[in-house]
């Protein structure tokens, strides 16, 4: 079975910076698409950046331009890099991978911005 193992959340002011890691139990490049999710308290979970094998990535609006989604195949990672903080992207960062026939979700990692 795929596990998804989220890392890097936490606590930060407005304007800060976090680095969350999802570190994949397989090799990425069987999954065509990985990317992160988000959850805030009683909202639904909403992309927020997603990148393919052939494509660049795609990022929701209200992250474009402060969030980079990266991969490192060597190291079977994906990262998400946020920056310019802001207390509405506090929640529960997902990890979702896609693969030819299957989707998986990582547990969840917290970030918390606060104003």
């Amino acid at each position: 079975q795929v596990q998804l193992v989220e890392s890097g959340g936490g606590l930060m002011q407005a304007g800060g910076s976090l680095r969350l890691s999802c570190a994949a139990s397989r090799i990425l490049f069987s999954f065509n698409t990985m990317g992160w999710y988000r959850q805030a308290p009683g909202k639904q979970r909403e992309m927020v950046a997603t990148i393919t094998s052939d494509r660049g990535p795609v990022y929701a609006d209200s992250v474009k331009d402060r969030f980079t989604i990266s991969r490192d195949f060597r190291e079977n990672t994906v990262y998400l890099q946020m920056r310019s903080l802001k207390p509405e992207d506090t929640g529960v960062y997902y990890c979702i991978a896609i693969s030819m026939t299957d989707t998986f979700w990582g547990q969840g990692t917290l970030v918390t911005v606060s104003s």
